[in-house]
């Protein structure tokens, strides 16, 4: 009689749980966000934007409700933003150097300094 540590249906259980758990998607912020706003636009049912994206609709509600209660924090002032360091009249870019670009708030001094 040949004796196993384990049996073999249990080591193949296994073996794709590894491979599961290492080949899982990684989701960037950027596109939580978007397929949290798309399923908000409500144009395609979530059903539908779920399986576009390849996602489990657990996990759209899921980041859903983290995208709601994280805007319900920051409108109540719970988040606290680090300010941005700002040179007079410059824009500071992304890269930390002086800039125009149009699509960054302008500087506005502080009153008393």
């Amino acid at each position: 009689m040949k004796q196993t540590s384990r049996p073999a249906k249990k080591l193949a259980e296994g073996v794709i749980k590894d491979i599961r758990r290492a080949t899982r998607r990684q989701f960037s912020s950027e596109e939580k966000i978007r397929v949290v706003l798309e399923g908000l636009r409500g144009e395609d049912s979530i059903a539908e934007l779920c399986r576009r994206e390849g996602i489990a609709a657990s996990m759209d509600y899921g980041w859903s409700k983290e995208f709601l209660e994280a805007g319900k924090k920051r409108l109540s002032g719970d988040i606290n933003e680090p300010r941005r360091p700002r040179r007079a009249g410059l824009f500071m870019c992304v890269y930390g150097q002086g800039c125009r670009c149009p699509s960054l708030p302008r500087y506005v001094p502080e009153p008393g300094s």
